[in-house]
């Protein structure tokens, strides 16, 4: 008898998992994937918007350390 709820438990966690993939394979078919040139463009401004970004702290760094130099000194 105990047995059986074992064999029953392991078919029922079986199954859950290829629903799973299953699921995930259906879903898969609906992605729509860009293109090379949307992803080449893509990380182009995502590396000029790092950069900028890390300008912009540089500079705000330079500058309030200037000034908290300035006002220890």
């Amino acid at each position: 008898m105990a047995e059986a709820a074992k064999q029953t438990k392991k078919n029922v966690s079986f199954s859950k998992v290829a629903k799973y993939f299953r699921e995930v394979k259906a879903e898969m078919k609906k992605v729509v994937w860009p293109t090379w040139k949307q992803v080449r463009n893509n990380t182009i401004v995502v590396m000029i918007s790092i950069i900028v970004v890390g300008i912009v702290i540089w500079t705000l760094d330079f500058i309030f350390g200037g000034a908290l130099n300035y006002l220890i000194k």
